[in-house]
């Protein structure tokens, strides 16, 4: 393994509209590369331009604090930063890897985070991050704070084979139940979950169970992306020692795609496999409003809300434009409640969205959206 350092000029990544599955607009990587190296890993992907050997080379940016720091400051913008969760985790480079040990980056940056008043989400698949629970509970206490884990699956033996540098699935677990214990919400993010080898019905029931019983507050799902060039070869050459007709059935999978994304019939399979799933366990598949209903501004509120209704109507096999309407307010550059009187003239926003955007201005919720959420629809 090579560590190479390095200054940056920027941490801080803010993303053009907000993410509904993180509920963020802001990210960071402190490290790039991940020793980690699960085979599955699309930070392989050439799209990244991660320089070096992935998972043996990973670049620190020993200057990120600095640098966080301003960026944060307050004092040196005329607008404050719109409030939201900030990321620390996923991209191309997990901030709890092995090297967090030495370096302390995520450590330092969460108290940076803890000291400007932001909420903050952890997403790692190291159970390092307890070392850190003292600073999470004090961003918790002052504004809140989210730390998911991710999952290909609950399966030690499996893990072992996919992602053998990261701590077992019941370890991750166990670290879960530590930090509900200490009164943080946790999700799973259970992805990618891999063709033929995670994705079977059994597995993916074991691990809503498990996720249930150490008191999981959602689980995000989704399945493998698998990009032509560097990622997919080092993928298929590490998997097939395991599970080589897997060579074969992938043709058929993942036809080659600018994304990497599998076939349709293979993913609506899936997803409808998984949904039902979820709701026999009662288990949301999107972060639950409570966490981040008063966190967010209006713009932002509605935008989250919406992708997350036509996500949960297109799982269903319903034709939805929400996702299209959340895309057109996320570039709005007014206040919505500036605009309540023209919101049809934004595309994609149609009567039934006009009356969720409207009652989410006015309510800070969506009674529709809720239904959605519990069935009752």
């Amino acid at each position: 393994m090579t560590v190479t350092e390095a200054e940056a000029k920027s941490v801080l990544r803010r993303h053009r509209k907000i993410d509904s599955w993180f509920v963020s607009r802001y990210g960071m990587n402190l490290y790039r590369g991940c020793f980690h190296n699960c085979i599955y890993c699309d930070g392989r992907a050439e799209g990244y331009y991660v320089s070096g050997e992935f998972g043996e080379d990973v670049l620190v940016k020993v200057n990120a604090i600095d640098v966080l720091r301003r960026e944060l400051d307050a004092k040196r913008r005329r607008k404050p930063l719109p409030r939201s969760y900030i990321m620390l985790g996923g991209g191309v480079g997990d901030s709890y890897q092995p090297i967090e040990k030495k370096y302390e980056l995520t450590r330092r940056a969460l108290q940076l985070v803890h000291d400007s008043g932001f909420p903050v989400h952890v997403l790692t698949k190291s159970t390092l991050v307890t070392r850190d629970a003292d600073i999470l509970k004090a961003v918790n206490q002052r504004g809140r704070a989210i730390v998911s884990f991710s999952f290909s699956s609950v399966d030690d033996r499996i893990s072992d084979i996919v992602e053998p540098r990261v701590p077992p699935p019941s370890e991750r677990l166990e670290a879960i139940r530590f930090f509900k214990g200490e009164g943080l919400a946790c999700g799973m993010f259970l992805l990618p979950v891999i063709p033929g080898v995670t994705d079977s019905a059994e597995l993916l029931e074991e691990a809503v169970a498990k996720a249930s019983g150490v008191g999981v507050d959602f689980i995000i799902f989704g399945g493998m992306t698998l990009k032509e060039g560097r990622q997919r070869t080092y993928f298929e050459e590490k998997i097939k020692d395991h599970y080589p007709r897997l060579t074969v059935d992938y043709r058929h999978i993942y036809r080659g795609s600018k994304w990497g994304e599998p076939a349709y019939e293979y993913a609506d399979s899936l997803n409808r496999s998984f949904g039902a799933i979820a709701r026999r366990y009662n288990m949301p598949i999107r972060m639950p409003p409570a966490l981040y209903q008063d966190i967010l501004g209006g713009n932002d509120l509605v935008v989250v809300i919406l992708e997350h209704i036509d996500y949960l109507l297109r799982k269903r096999g319903e034709r939805s434009t929400f996702g299209r309407a959340a895309y057109s307010i996320s570039q709005v550059p007014e206040y919505l409640w500036e605009m309540k009187g023209d919101l049809r003239k934004v595309r994609g926003v149609d009567e039934t969205v006009e009356c969720v955007v409207l009652e989410i201005l006015d309510m800070g919720k969506s009674s529709y959206y809720e239904q959605l959420l519990s069935g009752d629809t």
